[in-house]
């Protein structure tokens, strides 16, 4: 198994390229500043799953889907500016937020499963 068959990561991935399509239309890809930084959000929830994924220390992994899950925290946040200032992409961005919703909760979804076989290699006493 690769990070590529993760639901987690292959969610993002769409989270991702509907973040770039929304931010090049309208007035919206004019606000270099609001662009950048939902895009960045995105990227750095995809990549950190597929960091956490990778890395071999539990406390890594969860260190990574932990940034991963804030991210999407992020690019909700950021979703709601753009509905709030950008008309013409108000329901776009309502529309994408319940999906980084779905994707926290997958993300969460990671890191409650790490921790389930972190918690069961501890030795008990």
């Amino acid at each position: 198994m690769t990070f590529e068959d993760l639901d987690a990561w292959k969610k993002v991935r769409e989270l991702v390229n509907v973040v770039y399509e929304i931010t090049r239309r309208g007035s919206l890809n004019k606000d270099f500043g609001l662009c950048g930084q939902i895009q960045r959000a995105a990227v750095s929830a995809m990549s950190n799953v597929a960091e956490g994924f990778e890395r071999q220390h539990s406390a890594e992994k969860l260190q990574a889907y932990n940034v991963a899950r804030a991210s999407c925290g992020e690019v909700r946040s950021l979703l709601y500016v753009i509905e709030d200032n950008f008309p013409e992409s108000a329901s776009a961005a309502a529309i994408l937020r319940d999906e980084v919703v779905s994707v926290g909760k997958l993300v969460s979804g990671l890191i409650r499963s790490t921790e389930k076989r972190r918690a069961a290699r501890r030795p008990r006493r």
